[in-house]
């Protein structure tokens, strides 16, 4: 029964947009003509205001049927085929205005959530009245948050395929835990509660997947709407130290790779580090960089030669040649503890700022 009260609620409510229909349908049938321009607008003008007014479209075409069986025309020259055509154009006519309003309020929803997203990850407006827009999306910013980002092979929209799949799989998983799942200069975006890392990691999975063996970078949970932008920046700058260094890791946390903002925090410091440490390589036969390529090797494989001859297609000989050409040209020793520390962080320092392609 109280199906039936809300269509009878509806209906009625659906009667105020009827103004000029019976007139219209008993003219318009009297001759058999088709609806005149103005007659057309003046029920697209109805059917926007309706669905302005929230009146649903099928309560509207109820009172329309209804109105035309209780108001049917009489008359020399009516037939049933002239007030059924002339009760199709004027309903059709209704239903395009207000599908029309329709799109536009997509649009306008639409553009105010892409507002509010730039303003969020940005921090471009004030923090608090993003605070207060952040409800309307589901999230609390109060609470902590923590932002991942995947980037794939293209850029993609919020409408595409790939950002919908991820965001079915999330909310098919998750139900309806507070997820922004969005998109920002071609990049998957994901905005979720700092205490629920299991719903970032299964991102991760579905975006790696989803754009077919893309990056994910995570960056730390941080409290308020300013955390949110800071965690955003982390998992983006994360992403650009995993490119500049070659790491090729699907998933990468920002708290795991803390110690490379601080290596790069004193750009200066840092070149001149590489300078004094490296720069001697350049005068080996081949140039510096084959020699670099064997000291991230070897530093990335443990220290262990057969590994980082392994990993250079080279035999174990010839690693540990190269390793005593490094000794002999920089004066430091690989295989040293002390002076091991000061070459790694220096290699480190050359591919975060690309050397030596790039001068310092």
């Amino acid at each position: 029964m109280a199906g039936t009260a809300a269509d009878r609620a509806g209906t009625e409510a659906a009667q105020a947009y009827l103004d000029g229909y019976a007139g219209i349908l008993a003219d318009a049938a009297a001759t058999g003509r088709r609806l005149t321009r103005e007659e057309l607008d003046s029920r697209r003008v109805l059917g926007e205001r309706a669905a302005e007014a929230g009146v649903k479209l099928r309560a509207l075409v109820v009172a329309h049927l209804d109105t035309t069986r209780t108001d049917w025309p009489a008359g020399p020259g009516v037939t049933p085929d002239s007030v059924l055509a002339a009760a199709t154009q004027a309903v059709d006519a209704l239903a395009e205005g207000y599908e029309r309003a329709q799109r536009l309020a997509v649009r306008q929803e639409e553009a105010a959530r892409r507002e509010f997203i730039d303003d969020l990850l940005y921090g471009r407006s004030d923090l608090g009245r993003v605070a207060e827009r952040a409800e309307r999306y589901g999230l609390r910013l109060a609470y902590e948050h923590a932002v991942a980002v995947a980037r794939g092979p293209a850029a993609y929209d919020e409408g595409d395929p790939v950002p919908r799949e991820v965001e079915r799989a999330l909310i098919g998983r998750f139900g309806d835990r507070r997820i922004l799942l969005t998109t920002k200069d071609g990049r998957l975006v994901c905005v979720a509660p700092g205490d629920q890392q299991e719903i970032l990691t299964f991102f991760a999975k579905l975006a790696h997947a989803a754009t077919d063996g893309g990056q994910v970078a995570v960056g730390r949970s941080q409290p308020g709407a300013a955390g949110v932008v800071q965690s955003y920046e982390e998992a983006l700058n994360t992403l650009d130290l995993a490119e500049r260094l070659e790491l090729d890791d699907p998933v990468l946390r920002a708290a795991d790779l803390l110690v490379y903002p601080v290596l790069t925090r004193d750009r200066q410091a840092m070149a001149d580090l590489v300078a004094t440490t490296l720069s001697p390589l350049r005068e080996a036969r081949g140039g510096a960089q084959p020699l670099l390529d064997t000291l991230t090797a070897y530093f990335e494989s443990g220290c262990v030669a057969a590994e980082a001859a392994r990993r250079l297609s080279l035999s174990v000989r010839a690693l540990t040649y190269r390793l005593e050409r490094i000794h002999r040209i920089t004066g430091a020793d690989p295989s040293d503890p002390v002076h091991r520390y000061t070459l790694q962080t220096a290699v480190i320092g050359a591919r975060l700022l690309g050397w030596p392609a790039n001068p310092l």
